[in-house]
């Protein structure tokens, strides 16, 4: 490919749709087969990302994938290119009422700490040593 080719787009899929922005979004039924996705906000993403940079900065996390589904969002934490994260930070709304949106996962699947308050969870996941 030479510089003078033109950079092609393919459309994304969108729920089992592939089209054009104007063949998604013509008509109110268009909008309604879209589901919602759960997605951390600016504030959220800045308070998980501030403790992520002082561990790394520790040299102790490494890498980091985003998530966001129907269900929930996952900021996961890796200490090497491994193949399961060191933590999880989840957001799920449909949790916020009962035990709180936020919670941190270990790699085993266990909830390290759960809450309304992602400041405080976060706390719980900048405790934790682990060995190498």
């Amino acid at each position: 490919m030479s510089e003078s080719d033109p950079i092609r787009f393919r459309p994304r899929e969108m729920g089992g749709l592939v089209g054009t922005h104007a063949q998604l979004s013509s008509g109110p039924a268009a909008s309604s087969r879209i589901a919602p996705v759960v997605a951390f906000n600016r504030t959220e993403l800045d308070a998980i990302l501030a403790v992520y940079a002082r561990k790394v900065a520790a040299g102790e996390w490494r890498d980091y994938a985003l998530q966001m589904g129907r269900e929930k969002a996952v900021f996961a934490i890796y200490q090497r290119a491994s193949e399961y994260p060191l933590f999880r930070v989840e957001k799920c709304p449909r949790l916020a009422r009962r035990q709180g949106a936020f919670s941190v996962v270990l790699r085993s699947g266990v909830v390290l700490k759960r809450g309304h308050d992602l400041a405080r969870v976060l706390a719980a996941c900048e405790s934790v040593k682990l060995s190498h």
